[in-house]
């Protein structure tokens, strides 16, 4: 609510936002004023972030279906259908709900539009130890032609570590105290293993960079 001279009560805003969501703002500087600041900075940081994030959804998850296809290969149905049955009970279970929001939206079921219902976290999952044999070895593993050497661990480690942080992002949790840059970083590097010139153009759209040398100071 703000006053006569139209500057926001800062004091209003507390019980909106809570003052457990404020607590690590408030931590983290000496008054109010620099809590909200940082708070609105988080909000700006966090958007930039989920920008960057889904363009290596996008990337990555086409990077695999691109492997899985060819895994598929020329038996009927798509490969999410699984005839080989592969795939853990949980990611069939991902699968059916992909599929049935696909039908919710009123559209006709196509590859693209499952793939696209499907969460980052299955794409993770395909890259555990349980697939290393089965699915990494001959085909997932060359989703990453620019990673060397071609370790599952190393790429699984990353997305996890990712997956975090986008579900931090997706909940507007706070994620200033986190090393950001280095965030930032391990997401062009993980393109960079699927393409190069991919990296190149997240990076060159990103504005994270800007964003974090203006975050504000503690006051």
């Amino acid at each position: 609510m703000a006053n006569e001279s139209n500057e926001v009560n800062l004091d209003d805003l507390v019980p909106l936002l809570s003052s457990e969501r404020l607590r690590p703002y408030r931590d983290s500087t000496q008054n109010l004023l620099g809590a909200i600041k940082l708070y609105e900075w988080n909000t700006s940081v966090s958007g930039a972030m989920y920008e960057v994030l889904a363009g290596l959804e996008v990337i990555l998850r086409n990077a695999l279906v691109s492997q899985l296809e060819n895994w598929h290969g020329q038996r009927a149905g798509a490969w999410y259908r699984d005839p080989r049955r592969v795939l853990a009970p949980e990611r069939h279970i991902q699968i059916v709900q992909a599929r049935e929001r696909v039908r919710q939206l009123g559209r006709d079921e196509t590859p693209g539009r499952v793939v696209a219902e499907l969460s980052f976290g299955f794409w993770r999952y395909l890259l555990t130890k349980r697939y290393e044999s089965s699915l990494w070895t001959h085909h997932l593993r060359h989703a990453f032609p620019h990673l060397q050497p071609q370790s599952r661990a190393r790429v699984e480690k990353r997305i996890r570590h990712l997956n975090r942080l986008r579900n931090r992002v997706a909940h507007h949790e706070p994620i200033h105290n986190r090393d950001l840059n280095r965030d930032h970083q391990d997401i062009i590097t993980l393109i960079g293993w699927i393409s190069p010139d991919a990296a190149r153009w997240v990076g060159e759209q990103s504005r994270m960079p800007a964003l974090l040398a203006a975050r504000p100071l503690p006051s």
